[in-house]
């Protein structure tokens, strides 16, 4: 008497498959029918593909990203696409100006938790002082902006970020993570901003030894928030580049080569 199966399967479509079978006969061996439809089980269940990147931006153009500009900083930096001999790369210049891009699609850090780019910087910024506001500059900083949610905030940052809101015309990010080329190193790797405790700076390369050279890098976002801030993240962030220079009035040319988010060691 055949076995009857029933196996829902998940997917964009909800649906049934029976299955009638004793047996089932593989490289000359006998295999009972459940541990073959096990197997078919494993094999539907949705997952993400090893190595899959929610983000891999290798700047054919901009048309991925959008401006962001500050209040009351009227210069801003400069942000094209050149060719280079390995392909496009991404030039971001700075003459006493601030201002960035942000990478317009969003992503779940849990999901997609490394990031890896590969940049390089023209110069340092003699004066450059992450640690003080008259010297918040960097020739290139790559930040991971965390989505704020108000219905899980607390009753005062609903507040906060409500009157910001009005003010911007949408909600600031409830937190941020800026990696960061500094003109020196520090005692600590993870500085506070000196604007904002929601900024953590992460000093990725520092002096003059690799001024004019290329860099690869990778970080685990989820281990450097928890890190930085002492808990896990908001799921949801996105990307923004930065090449900043006007507090310190000073000058430079940084570039990227790409930059990537994904899912696996």
């Amino acid at each position: 008497m055949p076995v009857r199966f029933s196996v829902r399967f998940s997917s964009d479509s909800e649906k049934e498959t029976v299955l009638h079978c004793q047996s089932v006969k593989v490289f000359g061996q006998d295999f009972a029918c459940p541990a073959v439809i096990i197997v078919l089980m494993l094999l539907t269940l949705p997952r993400n593909v090893a190595g899959e990147a929610v983000v891999d931006e290798h700047f054919q153009d901009l048309s991925h990203w959008t401006p962001v500009v500050f209040p009351k900083i009227d210069e801003h930096s400069q942000y094209q696409v050149e060719e280079a001999e390995s392909g496009h790369i991404l030039v971001a210049t700075s003459h006493a100006s601030a201002s960035g891009i942000r990478y317009l699609k969003e992503f779940n850090v849990m999901d997609y938790p490394l990031l890896s780019w590969r940049w390089k910087v023209g110069n340092i910024y003699t004066k450059g002082d992450p640690t003080t506001k008259s010297g918040d500059d960097v020739p290139l900083r790559v930040y991971l902006m965390f989505k704020f949610d108000p219905e899980k905030a607390a009753l005062g940052d609903r507040i906060m970020y409500g009157l910001a809101k009005i003010f911007y015309g949408e909600y600031p990010p409830h937190s941020s993570l800026g990696y960061v080329w500094s003109n020196r190193k520090h005692e600590e790797n993870i500085l506070v901003s000196p604007y904002t405790d929601r900024l953590k700076l992460i000093i990725v390369q520092s002096g003059n030894s690799g001024v004019g050279l290329w860099k690869s890098e990778q970080v685990n976002i989820v281990k450097d928030y928890k890190k930085a801030f002492g808990t896990l993240p908001p799921e949801s962030a996105s990307i923004a580049i930065m090449n900043d220079s006007d507090n310190t009035g000073e000058s430079s040319v940084s570039y990227l080569e790409y930059i990537r988010v994904f899912n696996n060691e």
